[in-house]
């Protein structure tokens, strides 16, 4: 691994920028000239081809020239008879006898009046001439009287044929003999037809002739009523400054919906003339369900399209995305891989699978790859892999078990390296260039903040057509526990804005719980695994055939054992509300690095709790418990809540936003103080919970899951409609791309500005980055088969 110190590093990116930019430039200037010269040489061959068939038509006029030449001349045949030797006396009498007629057919040729002329000598008893007639039966369209009106038949090409006629006078002859000046006559005549008003009215009402104004009108693309379309008003112009500055407003305090009102307030009193003003009368009430961004975008991309200017990108945009056909690709990146049994690496993989189960689309799923030092302290059981096609294995042997399917997707590696004080993965070097360029078309980022907090390498919005960011985890709430807490959260606010704005098109939160990010819409889409389900099916089945469910076991607790992970909570309302609880047990399931903390609190308060080692959830030994603790208020949304849920268990959790989701179901139990949360363990564990119905068993399905992840992140349309379709909708104008977008500059400046800054080692490690992630190491490139990153990417001059 090589290291630089600042001042060369910043030596180095200016002169890499440069050499870059110089390569670039002569590698367009190589192409204009392939282009140039490859054009200039089809010219040339067409030019040539054509001359050589100009040449060709002149040798064949000057050979028969010669021939007639040759043959007008009295005493070549003669000088030609009497020197040849080898002419018998019989050819020699027959040349004789042909040179008159040879000299007579060449006055004829030059004779004014050849063709009468040649007629009148050369031509034989039998005549032959063409049926006019029948030319223009074949040519000239007949009309046809249907009902009273006319009617033009579809012109066939009929037969005729040429006909032989016996003797006739000379007259009649030569003007049978006139076959171009009869027919320049009948072309005359349907020239004259086809002027007529009959066949006007009947070209009017042909569907191709409409089809062909059609086409003339998509060609010329002249705007329907720009001349109608007047320019934008300063409350206009106010307005969209103010909605497209809301999320550098938002930074400065403001908030969207004050944003909002400003706008609205500005547009209100022409809320009524705005699509009136934009649009003919009659298409205005398509509208009219839009509200006053969207008129607003309507209006504007109106006015552009009115002036003929078309936006062709800005300041930050890469012209070289490309627009896929065929099948879509997806590309799901995540920080987080199996053996690691948490939420970034379980619920990933479950999203590829459903996603690549319906075929509409491949799939690749990119996880990171840890060196065997980092695998020993992240995988428990001390599970490791020599190579990432083991860990492949392992990945695809649990997620069938789990499944039910055999899920066709393909699984990738980037380099990442563990971070013991943040207990995370960071990865290393450039994420985005382990997603070759031709699959690069649609990426969903799972936890875009944590994954691009040092990502220095292309920006994602760049490379891919479309990017989806899943946020799982609430850092917020972590942070603050920590050791200068808030101030450190209020950092870490703002760069997850700056990076979530930089490098995602739109955001899903899983609960109202995260940070309120820019671009985002909270929905739940993840889903629990089918096992569960069928867990709870077989625990309702036992209870119509026996009258009750066999719970044999009480309440229980299973997380990673990490105070953050809800066990400070569990610890204080147990302590709390111990004479209240007298006679509960809870066993808590779970390891972690706060375990022996954990267990030493519960012992010195004397709580009746039991700690057992961690499993998975659906493992046999839980199926009896009837009741699941979750005091966290940390989770954005627990994914063993749904799980109990779906096994039919009661769960009594706070009442928090990351429970939102869970409210709808009769088995959830909330509270909000300590008293209550007493209360509601009392009932949990005095009655039996209700079986799910089918529909409940169904939202909490990964099916349910994907349904609603692909409306949130819009990519049902996305993946439906093509790049190539008209901006248009019923003849107007829709939210048009042509329109400059001042928030899209001020991404792509965030992104470059991001960029410059983690390139920067020295900065990287003051704002917690793990030495060394910049690019990836030694024994990345050996375990996953890659380029050193100075060949991968030379810094030449160093």
């Amino acid at each position: 691994m090589m290291n630089f110190r600042p001042s060369e590093t910043r030596t180095s990116s200016a002169t890499s920028s440069a050499v870059t930019a110089e390569k670039a430039f002569s590698f367009i200037s190589k192409g204009w000239r392939e282009v140039k010269d490859s054009t200039e040489a089809d010219l040339q061959l067409m030019k040539d081809r054509a001359k050589s068939f100009k040449n060709l038509a002149s040798s064949f006029d000057r050979e028969f020239e010669n021939f007639l030449t040759s043959a007008s001349r009295s005493t070549f045949p003669v000088t030609a008879i009497s020197n040849s030797s080898s002419l018998s006396p019989a050819e020699i009498d027959f040349v004789k006898k042909l040179q008159p007629k040879i000299s007579e057919f060449r006055r004829a040729y030059s004779s004014p009046d050849f063709s009468k002329r040649v007629l009148e000598k050369w031509s034989p008893r039998a005549k032959i001439r063409i049926n006019l007639s029948a030319i223009r039966n074949a040519i000239v369209s007949e009309v046809e009287e249907v009902d009273g009106r006319e009617r033009f038949r579809r012109t066939t090409v009929r037969d005729f044929s040429w006909e032989w006629k016996g003797d006739a006078d000379e007259g009649q002859l030569s003007r049978n003999w006139e076959p171009i000046r009869a027919l320049k006559t009948r072309l005359r005549e349907l020239e004259q037809k086809s002027s007529s008003s009959e066949i006007i009215e009947g070209l009017k009402n042909s569907e191709l002739v409409e089809k062909v104004k059609s086409s003339l009108k998509a060609i010329c693309k002249e705007p329907e009523y720009s001349k109608e379309v007047p320019p934008l008003d300063f409350q206009e112009l106010l307005a969209c400054l103010v909605r497209q500055s809301g999320p550098f407003l938002d930074h400065l305090g403001v908030k969207r919906d004050l944003s909002d009102k400003i706008v609205e307030s500005l547009c209100s009193k022409k809320k009524n003339q705005l699509l009136l003003r934009s649009f003919p009368t009659g298409e205005a009430s398509i509208l009219e369900g839009e509200n006053i961004n969207d008129e607003l975008d309507i209006r504007i991309a109106s006015v552009l399209q009115s002036t003929g200017h078309h936006y062709e990108g800005g300041l930050w945009d890469d012209f070289t995305k490309r627009d896929t056909d065929g099948r879509r690709h997806v590309a799901i990146v995540t920080t987080a891989s199996l053996p690691w049994m948490t939420g970034t690496a379980v619920n990933p993989l479950f999203r590829a699978a459903y996603l690549a189960k319906s075929q509409k689309q491949s799939v690749t799923l990119l996880v990171p790859w840890l060196t065997r030092t980092d695998q020993e302290l992240v995988y428990p059981n001390n599970i490791t892999f020599g190579s990432p096609e083991e860990q492949e294995v392992y990945i695809r042997n649990w997620l069938k078990e789990r499944v039910g399917f055999n899920a066709d997707f393909k699984i990738s590696f980037y380099p990442g390296k563990f971070q013991k004080e943040r207990r995370s993965i960071i990865p290393a070097g450039d994420t985005s260039q382990f997603i070759s360029s031709k699959d690069a078309d649609i990426a969903i980022l799972e936890e875009p903040e944590h994954l691009n907090w040092y990502h220095h390498g292309k920006r994602w919005t760049d490379k891919f057509n479309h990017v989806v960011g899943v946020v799982h985890t609430n850092y917020l709430e972590y942070i603050k526990r920590e050791k200068n807490g808030a101030l450190q959260a209020f950092f870490v606010k703002h760069i997850n804005n700056w990076v979530t704005r930089a490098y995602c098109d739109n955001v899903l939160r899983l609960s109202a719980a995260t940070q309120d990010l820019p671009k985002s819409v909270i929905c739940n889409v993840h889903g629990v695994n089918l096992k569960f389900l069928e867990i709870g099916e077989r625990m309702a089945a036992d209870k119509e055939e026996g009258g009750e469910q066999k719970f044999s076991k009480g309440a229980y607790f299973l997380g990673k054992m990490v105070w953050a992970k809800g066990y400070r909570e569990l610890i204080d309302l147990l302590a709390k509300q111990k004479q209240d609880l007298n006679g509960f047990k809870l066993d808590v399931y779970g390891n972690g690095e706060d375990a022996h903390e954990v267990q030493s609190a519960a012992k010195s308060l004397d709580l009746n709790v039991n700690f057992m080692k961690g499993r998975d959830h659906a493992d046999d030994s839980l199926h009896g418990y009837k009741v699941f603790v979750n005091p966290s208020v940390s989770d954005v949304l627990c994914t063993a809540t749904a799980e109990a849920l779906a096994m039919g268990k009661f769960v009594v959790c706070a009442d928090h936003p990351s429970n939102d989701f869970f409210r709808s179901f009769p088995n959830c139990l909330t509270y909000k103080t300590p008293e209550e949360f007493v209360n509601k363990i009392n009932e949990a564990m005095s009655r039996d919970p209700q079986p799910l119905t089918p529909e409940e068993r169904y939202n909490l399905s990964w099916e349910a899951a994907t349904q609603r992840f692909m409306e949130y992140s819009e990519l049902d349309k996305i993946l439906n409609t093509s790049t190539s379709e008209s901006d248009k909708v019923n003849g107007i104008v829709r939210k048009s791309k042509s329109v400059p977008n001042l928030t899209s500059v001020v991404d792509g400046g965030l992104a470059f500005a991001h960029y410059c800054l983690t390139g920067n080692e020295f900065l990287r490690q003051c704002t917690g980055a793990v030495p060394g992630t910049r690019d990836y190491s030694k024994q990345h490139c050996k375990d996953l088969h890659l380029l050193p990153p100075y060949v991968e990417n030379p810094i030449y001059g160093l």
